[in-house]
């Protein structure tokens, strides 16, 4: 019994013990859950008494109240880790959003919206330095509402912002405008206030040691800011400026790529340009040394260029045309290019002056290209060289030509030189000395001789002929069998090409090189007669003068004369047995009275009448006119000369 009470003493005795024991250690467990389960702090508390089992003796009181304590400070550090690591979390997914981005706007927007995000706050901005002007402006702002804050701007050292900026240390305040340590301003002060902040945290964005902006998380009500905070805001504020700096390079290189490829097609443009304006100066010059004429040349600068091409001399005379019409360049352009040695443009067409050294050899104007880029218009000066490179050649070619044709021409209107010789001369200059040749004397009182040789010369060369200087005057001779229609037909053209009255005398036709001489004795006969007559500007024969000219001319054909001024009458009375000669004989007998004429006819006055109306008609209405009466009373006196009997109707006399 003793030991049964013993046992069931000290069982009795230990139970309590026992109970309390394990009621300490179930609250142990008890914290245990609790942290494993993340509870709120309140639930650590210990309770005031057991729900179940005895109560805690002070020992394991004590031991219970330190454990709860450990367990509170367990779950202060596992929130602060759980914390910082979904800080940095969120700071891995910054940066990883960050570097995806390849805008700056967008980069610098992005930092501002995840620092909101990460700090909870009202509002969010950034700032970046503007070293020219030595302070920082707000670049980027989230949550604000105040159109002057998001426009502030902060000298070095002003404000929160601007002490940041220039000690490159954050800076927080939890109510800014009580806070002296800063450098108020009023207009720092007045965005602040309508923004309505009052705590500020304010960190730097640092590249290596220089600083670029400062990043900024503010409320609008005061507090402070945790030092968890502050390494937040740095941390996010150096992948920032990481990826800021990436993203003002990488637009920098988008730039300078995009100014490397302009840069690389200009050079490529340029390079085209060059290329095209040496393929185009070696097929003109090509041209040239190839003994093409002036058109073939005009042709390939409208090819090239894509215009049309005129080319004038210096006088204004066009050469050459192709795809355009006529037209006369303009005087003012050409002098403008002249003094320039540049293409001018005038009117829409571009004219180039063609020019050797300082002389002006002519002129270029190219049409149907109004917008003639820089390339193409020196293409276009180019040609200009090789045109005045064609011109030289060309005059020392028409020089060395104009000196042996001028020689030939000389020695065929003097004789001096050996007949036999002068055919084969000729030949080689192109003339055909076989063919009957006229020759014409020009003259000009308003145009200077070398223009009006140059005219001849043109004319020359086209019919196969010589112009040139003999004793002063301007002679041509070209193969004509009728030199009277020649020449009155080269008068009106000299006259239209220089725009001046040119009169022109002629003779021939003669069949060989001993005829020129005295041919060209009786064209310049005819010439001073013309000049004498007031028939300035005209052209023609000495047969085309009448009786002056038969009276001037070497050789008395007076059966020619007949022939040119009665001709039509004595054809007529041949063919029809009529007596319109006689009759028109007998009227000039009797003082140009029909009345009288019809009395010695013995025919009625109405006859007579009737052959002076046929007489207008065949020989021209102005019969009646004095030159032209004293001409046919002449070729009359002729006529009757030679056929003593006029009795009845003559027969056409032949040409003597």
């Amino acid at each position: 019994m003793p030991t049964t009470a013993n046992t069931a003493s000290t069982g009795g005795g230990a139970g309590p013990a026992t109970g309390q024991a394990r009621s300490a250690l179930l609250h142990l467990r008890h914290l245990l859950d609790l942290l494993d389960q993340g509870a709120p702090a309140e639930q650590f508390a210990p309770p005031a008494a057991p729900a179940h089992g005895p109560h805690l003796d002070e020992a394991d009181a004590a031991v219970v109240a330190e454990a709860t304590r450990v367990a509170l400070r367990i779950r202060r550090t596992l929130g602060q880790h759980r914390r910082r690591e979904a800080e940095l979390a969120a700071l891995f997914d910054t940066a990883g959003d960050l570097a995806r981005l390849r805008d700056p706007d967008a980069v610098l927007k992005a930092i501002v919206h995840r620092a909101k995000l990460l700090l909870g706050t009202d509002v969010t901005y950034l700032s970046l330095n503007d070293d020219e002007a030595g302070d920082t402006y707000m670049r980027v702002t989230d949550g604000s509402v105040s159109a002057a804050f998001q426009q502030v701007r902060l000298g070095m050292g002003e404000g929160l912002g601007g002490l940041v900026a220039e000690t490159a240390r954050p800076y927080s305040t939890g109510d800014y405008r009580d806070d002296r340590r800063f450098r108020h301003t009023a207009t720092i002060d007045g965005a602040v206030t309508e923004e309505g902040l009052r705590a500020i945290l304010g960190v730097p964005l640092r590249l290596g040691t220089r600083v670029i902006g400062v990043l900024y998380a503010a409320d609008r009500t005061a507090r402070a800011f945790t030092p968890d905070e502050v390494a937040l805001l740095s941390s996010l504020a150096d992948h920032a400026a990481i990826a800021i700096d990436s993203a003002r390079l990488l637009d920098e290189t988008r730039s300078a790529l995009v100014d490397l490829g302009e840069a690389s097609r200009t050079i490529e443009a340029h390079s085209d340009a060059m290329r095209r304006a040496e393929d185009a100066h070696d097929r003109l010059t090509d041209l040239v040394l190839r003994g093409a004429g002036i058109t073939d040349v005009a042709t390939a600068i409208g090819a090239v260029l894509q215009g049309g091409t005129l080319i004038h001399d210096a006088d204004g005379t066009e050469l050459a045309r192709a795809g355009t019409d006529s037209g006369q360049p303009s005087a003012r352009a050409v002098a403008s290019s002249r003094a320039g040695g540049r293409a001018v443009s005038a009117d829409g067409t571009w004219v180039c002056a063609v020019l050797a050294g300082p002389e002006l050899l002519g002129s270029i104007a190219l049409t149907g290209r109004p917008d003639l880029g820089d390339a193409d218009r020196r293409l276009f000066e180019r040609a200009g060289v090789v045109t005045a490179l064609l011109l030289l050649q060309r005059r020392s070619v028409a020089e060395t030509e104009d000196r042996v044709r001028g020689e030939l021409l000389g020695d065929l209107l003097t004789g001096a030189a050996d007949p036999a010789s002068l055919p084969a001369r000729a030949r080689r200059v192109g003339v055909d000395l076989d063919h009957p040749h006229a020759v014409f004397v020009l003259h000009s009182a308003a145009a200077p001789r070398q223009r009006l040789l140059a005219a001849a010369a043109r004319i020359a060369h086209t019919r196969k002929g010589l112009a040139g200087l003999h004793h002063d005057d301007v002679v041509l001779v070209f193969p004509a069998e009728h030199p009277g229609p020649g020449a009155a037909s080269l008068a009106g053209e000299l006259g239209q090409a220089l725009a001046v009255p040119v009169t022109v005398g002629a003779a021939g036709p003669v069949g060989g090189p001993g005829a020129f001489p005295d041919a060209h004795a009786e064209a310049l006969r005819c010439r001073t007669a013309l000049r004498a007559l007031g028939r300035e500007g005209s052209g023609a024969a000495l047969g085309d003068l009448g009786f002056l000219g038969v009276l001037l001319g070497d050789q008395t054909d007076l059966g020619g004369y007949v022939r040119r001024t009665l001709g039509p009458l004595l054809d007529y009375d041949a063919k029809r047995g009529t007596e319109l000669v006689h009759t028109l004989r007998t009227y000039f007998d009797e003082g140009a009275s029909p009345s009288r004429a019809a009395e010695a006819l013995h025919v009625h006055v109405n006859t007579v009448v009737q052959r002076l109306e046929r007489t207008g008609r065949l020989l021209g209405r102005d019969w009646p006119r004095p030159e032209r009466a004293l001409e046919l009373q002449l070729a009359l006196r002729v006529l009757r000369v030679q056929r003593p009997d006029d009795s009845g109707p003559p027969a056409a006399p032949s040409p003597a």
